[in-house]
């Protein structure tokens, strides 16, 4: 025991004295949290914007731009320059031109206060139905749907309104409240999964391997050590570290965008816990393979590149290819970023949990094994 206390103290000595991994390893994750978070955490809804241009200056004809004027979705400015407003949707600085033509008024229905009579009725069979023109991008699909969509609803609220139109049907609306989440709460969490796979897989490949190198191991070996013993501090020394930078990364995210935990802290830091032995134990694989410091780096970098983008990190596995995501749920960071997200935002349980437990204590018995059968101490 005094061993093993005396090799976790020294690890972590080890730790604060590299003031400069200490520093990036924990400075990396919150900039890019702050970074991702700044842009794309708020959730800001689509901003449409566009221009409208009367040529008729009918009464009527100035009613609809009042309509148009008055969206909220939609910032609609009215303009007399025709060939500016078409340019600056050309050039996409804007999404619609609206342009009411001459003669709109005088195409609109006839109508009284009770309806139309039977003058007006034959007055406006003669006539063909008024129109405005609107012109869109093409080539943003996204923006251009949700404008004429927009615009659709603004002209057929108008038409009812001139033929005093009474709906048939009507709708009830009851709206309900869903967990109201934003991409900061998705990301927060993946940030944590990114730093403890980083940290283990990396961190603990580059500096076995380096110790192997210097000697350190051989002279370890050589002394009434255990395997054992040097191991649980190893790992003791990291879970002390990755907690505390977990907790510092919350606490940030919390401070700068409001995020909570509102599940378990308990549950949450066993799956911290978890995350960190099953990515030491593949970290020590990569340290038994690699014969040198510098073929350590590369080999760490092509497993746990690819988990970055793959694992559920930054973005949703939902929104992968479907022939992709069984591979990539089948990977050890995309249980843990589930975990943590669920955890920290659904408030999941040990019930609801279990199946990324399993999975994740699988990875790290499986790795365990084979760490054991390749780790070498010279």
């Amino acid at each position: 025991m005094k061993a093993y206390l005396q090799l976790t103290a020294a690890q972590l000595r080890i730790f604060a004295r590299n003031r400069q991994v200490m520093f990036w390893t924990l400075f990396f994750p919150i900039f890019f949290m702050v970074m991702l978070g700044s842009f794309l955490g708020n959730d800001a809804g689509m901003s449409l914007s566009g221009s409208i241009i009367d040529e008729d200056g009918s009464q009527a004809s100035k009613q609809l731009v009042k309509a148009f004027t008055g969206l909220d979705n939609v910032k609609i400015t009215e303009t007399s320059d025709k060939q500016s407003a078409l340019k600056s949707l050309n050039q996409g600085d804007s999404d619609l031109v609206i342009v009411i033509p001459k003669g709109y008024g005088e195409r609109l229905p006839v109508t009284t206060a009770g309806g139309q009579s039977a003058k007006a009725e034959a007055a406006n069979a003669q006539t063909s139905a008024a129109q405005i023109i609107t012109y869109y991008d093409q080539t943003n699909k996204l923006k251009s749907s949700f404008a004429l969509l927009a615009v659709n609803q603004i002209v057929d609220g108008v038409s009812k309104q001139w033929v005093h139109y009474q709906p048939a049907v009507t709708v009830e609306e009851k709206g309900v409240q869903s967990l109201n989440l934003k991409y900061i709460d998705f990301l927060v969490p993946g940030i944590v999964a990114m730093m403890i796979m980083s940290n283990n897989l990396n961190g603990v490949a580059g500096q076995i391997a380096s110790w192997r190198e210097r000697g350190i191991l051989r002279r370890m070996q050589s002394t009434t050590l255990n395997a054992s013993t040097f191991i649980a501090a190893q790992i003791t020394a990291r879970l002390l570290m990755n907690g505390l930078q977990a907790f510092i990364v919350l606490l940030v995210g919390n401070l700068i965008f409001g995020t909570q935990v509102n599940g378990s802290w308990l549950l949450l830091l066993f799956f911290v816990v978890l995350g960190t032995l099953a990515f030491m134990s593949i970290g020590f694989i990569i340290a038994g393979l690699a014969k040198n410091p510098e073929s350590a780096g590369p080999i760490a970098g092509f497993i746990s590149f690819p988990l970055l983008f793959l694992g559920g990190i930054f973005f949703p596995i939902n929104n992968m290819p479907a022939f992709l995501q069984p591979i990539v749920k089948a990977l050890p960071i995309s249980h843990l970023t589930t975990a943590l997200r669920q955890v920290m935002n659904v408030g999941a349980g040990w019930t609801e949990l279990w199946n990324q437990a399993a999975l994740l204590g699988g990875w790290m018995v499986v790795a365990f094994i084979i760490a054991s059968r390749t780790f070498k101490w010279e």
